[in-house]
């Protein structure tokens, strides 16, 4: 599957820029579970797309194990035959749709032997990075108004966000229940699929829908192969998206994977003060 992209330097130009210079903006089969067949039955089909469709929910409801979550999220890109991975681990609250990560580029990612770590606050509609580099004063925030880049942020921040990788599932198209697994020892259900993003958008929260339309209207595509892995509370413990770009050279893949534990942990964001928040120029090409 490709996903191609229409607007001009969009999502493909992001990914080239996350791999130059950091994060810069721009734009039903079943399986044997084990299990009696009646029980593999109830596990595919539409009963695993629901399961699927549901994960957002899930994880934005009541009780002490959910609502909130530590996170750990990784982004390889691949292009011409190079692969680099960008790692953030943080916590977010579904409930607020808000987190906290620190973001780590590789060694090589900027053609520095080092660089500190790019700080990122998620909030509806809204992204904000300290240590942005490229001109950027390093006590200073750069806002970005995540409705406004042409991937609605799925690959621009080197992060999906939580809740968006998660609400991007309520457009799914096609599930194959694979089986269950082992997941840092807890046992996971297995759920390989498509989802589309312009019906994940039309079925997002509110807070949600104006980051996933604007990816919906950025991509030539709007199908994305995905791996989902549910607990036996029907959380989301994992899930991976494989985003792919056509530009005029070679196609460009970027693998998206975050991982959920420790719900239910504290979570506190408090969003950037307007004077810290830095107005001017970005210099294209440039990190700090």
């Amino acid at each position: 599957m490709v996903v191609r992209q229409h607007r001009s330097g969009g999502g493909a130009r992001a990914v080239c820029a996350l791999v130059v210079v950091g994060v810069m903006v721009a734009a039903a089969g079943c399986a044997v579970d084990g299990g009696s067949g009646a029980a593999a039955e109830d596990r595919s089909g539409p009963g695993a797309v629901e399961a699927v469709r549901r994960a957002a929910t899930v994880l934005a409801g009541p009780g002490a194990e959910a609502g909130s979550a530590e996170v750990s999220t990784s982004m390889e890109t691949a292009a011409g035959g190079t692969r680099v991975t960008i790692r953030g681990k943080g916590t977010y609250d579904f409930r607020t749709q808000s987190g906290r990560l620190r973001v780590v580029l590789p060694q090589d990612a900027t053609g520095e032997d080092e660089h500190r770590p790019i700080t990122e606050l998620l909030a509806p509609g809204a992204l904000y990075m300290m240590n942005r580099g490229a001109g950027v004063p390093a006590d200073k925030w750069v806002r970005i108004d995540t409705t406004a880049l042409a991937d609605g942020n799925l690959v621009t921040g080197g992060v999906t966000d939580p809740m968006a990788a998660a609400e991007l599932l309520r457009g799914v198209r096609s599930v194959t229940y694979v089986g269950e697994a082992d997941l840092a020892g807890v046992t996971v259900r297995h759920y390989r699929g498509t989802t589309d993003i312009a019906r994940a958008a039309r079925r997002s929260s509110a807070s949600a829908r104006g980051a996933l339309t604007a990816a919906a209207q950025g991509f030539g595509t709007v199908a994305v192969p995905f791996d989902a892995y549910l607990d036996a509370q029907g959380r989301l413990r994992k899930v991976r998206h494989r985003f792919s770009f056509a530009n005029e050279g070679p196609a460009r893949e970027v693998v998206s994977t975050t991982l959920l534990y420790g719900f239910g942990v504290a979570v506190s964001v408090p969003l950037p003060d307007p004077r810290d928040i830095y107005t001017g120029e970005i210099e294209p090409g440039r990190r700090e």
